[in-house]
């Protein structure tokens, strides 16, 4: 089975940190979040894989030729205009040829994938769309279905007292090679907003399922942050020490090679990429520096994403910030 990863997404969200590598590149303990997503096809026996592009797509080269070094096949379908989630989908089409998987590969996820593939087979399933719970669905769009899963509605967004289900998209699908015919050549098209209401609206065999592994979207500094403190945590299975990409320390901090700690500053519950400078007096608290980045004598920094190259002056506090590639902060933010 291959599996279509979408890439192709601006990450606005996450800018400044996005102007230069796509948001699936950006790290999660030490590792490029893609990587991530190329362990969990691995562990579920998937190693053919395409990436459909747009957006800085020439980034994943090196991403390409590492998951090749590590036994997996990797294509790629570039969009020089983005085509939406569909209509990427249909531009993989000459890629494709049996049952396949798609997946939002902005997403974290520790779902059991050979599940939801034997769920799809079962009910002979056009498409299969795997749902994760969400405690305020108010925020989402949630998908109703009857007893078997068979998906009933799409509901955008309903007030939390309304909300028939908590279930939302979880970003993960299964299909057969004649949903392709559904989706319009070499425009943009939507997945979520267009091929799949069409699809329910016209009775095809559209199904869901729930998981309760751990699933998240990591398109906000916050959730970006989150998935890193769950790695941290042990929330969901990762290699990132075993890979040799960093080393555990005490509280919970991952340290790349070449990252420098002064044993008078203090670091808790934080990612250090490589050749990190953390100096004297300095207290980095539930944050993630990129390499390169540059920590002050007596600087703080806490809740922050801080870009590569990036320096924090002494003294200087940063709080709740996502500072640029190659800042200088020298005043408190």
């Amino acid at each position: 089975m291959k599996a279509l990863l979408l890439v192709g997404g601006f990450g606005t969200r996450l800018r400044p940190l996005t102007y230069t590598r796509p948001k699936h590149l950006l790290p999660i303990a030490n590792r490029p979040h893609i990587e991530h997503v190329f362990d969990l096809l691995r562990r579920h026996g998937i190693h053919e894989v395409v990436l459909l592009t747009s957006y800085l797509g020439d980034e994943f080269a090196p991403m390409v030729a590492a998951a090749k070094e590590r036994g997996m096949a990797v294509d790629v379908a570039h969009e020089p205009e983005p085509l939406g989630t569909a209509g990427g989908i249909r531009n993989a089409s000459h890629l494709v040829t049996g049952t396949f998987l798609v997946f939002n590969a902005d997403v974290l996820t520790a779902a059991d994938l050979g599940a939801v593939v034997e769920f799809h087979n079962a009910r002979r399933a056009l498409t299969t769309i795997v749902l994760t719970p969400v405690e305020d669905p108010s925020a989402y769009g949630v998908v109703p279905t009857s007893a078997d899963g068979r998906v009933l509605d799409f509901i955008e967004k309903p007030p939390r007292s309304e909300a028939p289900t908590n279930l939302i998209n979880a970003g993960i699908y299964v299909m057969e090679p004649e949903v392709l015919e559904r989706i319009p050549a070499d425009k943009p098209y939507s997945a979520e907003r267009e091929l799949f209401p069409g699809l329910v609206a016209g009775g095809e065999r559209v199904f869901a399922t729930g998981t309760h592994a751990y699933w998240m979207d990591i398109g906000t500094p916050r959730k970006f942050l989150q998935a890193n403190y769950d790695a941290l945590e042990g929330a969901f299975p990762t290699d990132a020490v075993g890979a040799g990409a960093g080393a555990v320390l005490a509280d919970a901090v991952v340290a790349a090679p070449g990252a420098r700690i002064a044993a008078s500053a203090r670091v808790s519950c934080s990612c250090l990429g490589r050749d990190v400078v953390i100096e004297d007096g300095a207290a980095v608290e539930r944050s993630v520096l990129f390499g390169g980045a540059v920590v002050g004598n007596n600087a703080t920094v806490v809740e922050s994403i801080v870009g590569e190259g990036a320096v924090i002056g002494a003294g200087v506090s940063v709080v709740g910030q996502t500072v640029a590639d190659g800042s200088k902060i020298q005043t408190t933010q």
